[in-house]
């Protein structure tokens, strides 16, 4: 009996002991587990910032290679250009070669061409210089006239003074008026002084149908009435023959609608023109020409 408790006492040492043991190792596992988990967590941070580092690598990769392949794309284009230059260049230096003598004379040209407008553009300035003194000498000589019977323009490049029928002439008539001969013979001054220019007056009528014993019609009448001026001029106011022409333009230039009253009257009318000499104008554009033949 004192050996069988003997025994349990030693079972039941033996039993605790091992308990003890199997309590520590336990601790040292749950250690060893928490451990474990600590690091596993510490690697899943750490790999969640490599994963989003990586991230922003690929996106900087990217862009990267988009600014090579921009860089590659400038460095073809300007491949081509440098590649057309050189053609080009190469053309200039046969052109420079084999047409010299071409060029020398297209630039010869250019320059009696560039001498001939500057020559004609110093003629129409002065020529314009010259109708301005005109309509202002004109304008001053014949302030005292109704400015409805007279009137001093520039058109087309020279000076018009257009005169009314009623100013000039009875109605059908073509002799003119004593009255109308003060008008002519201010206009007549004004020419005077300026020889060197020619002067054409044209005789107009409205639309409305003349035909009498002495005038076949519009046409007709027009012109003797331009006649009559141009002698009145040269008669009585020594303006040379060889500087003036006459003609008639019937109703075919009217200046306003041949429908109304107010228009028909404004067509009846005679324009006295000074032009420039013909033959010093063609004089101009034949030196100029010749120049520019060179």
């Amino acid at each position: 009996m004192k050996r069988v408790l003997i025994l349990f006492a030693a079972v039941a040492m033996l039993a605790s002991c091992n308990s003890k043991k199997r309590l520590a190792e336990i601790k040292t596992l749950q250690d060893a587990r928490d451990k474990a988990v600590a690091s596993l967590n510490d690697c899943d941070q750490r790999t969640a910032t490599l994963r989003s580092q990586l991230s922003a690598k690929d996106t900087d990769l990217q862009g990267k290679d988009k600014q090579v392949g921009d860089l590659q794309s400038q460095i073809d284009y300007l491949k081509k250009t440098n590649t057309n230059l050189l053609d080009r260049m190469s053309d200039l230096s046969i052109v420079s070669k084999s047409g010299a003598e071409s060029i020398k004379k297209s630039l010869e040209t250019l320059n009696e061409q560039t001498k001939y407008t500057n020559n004609l553009n110093s003629s129409i300035q002065r020529k314009d210089s010259l109708n301005l003194a005109l309509v202002m000498s004109l304008k001053r000589s014949l302030d005292d006239i109704n400015d409805q019977d007279v009137q001093v323009e520039v058109k087309k490049g020279v000076v018009y003074v257009s005169l009314s029928d009623k100013l000039l002439f009875k109605s059908g008539s073509y002799e003119v008026l004593p009255a109308a001969e003060v008008v002519l013979g201010k206009v007549a001054k004004v020419v005077n002084d300026h020889k060197e220019l020619d002067i054409l007056v044209e005789g107009h009528t409205d639309a409305v149908p003349i035909a009498t014993n002495a005038i076949k019609d519009n046409w007709d009448l027009s012109a003797l009435r331009a006649t009559s001026v141009v002698r009145t001029l040269q008669s009585k106011f020594s303006v040379s023959p060889e500087r003036m022409t006459a003609g008639g333009r019937s109703e075919f230039s009217p200046k306003d609608d041949n429908t109304t009253s107010v228009g028909r009257q404004q067509n009846r009318r005679t324009e006295i023109i000074i032009t420039p000499k013909l033959d010093q104008f063609f004089n101009l554009m034949s030196s100029g020409q010749a120049g520019g033949s060179k």
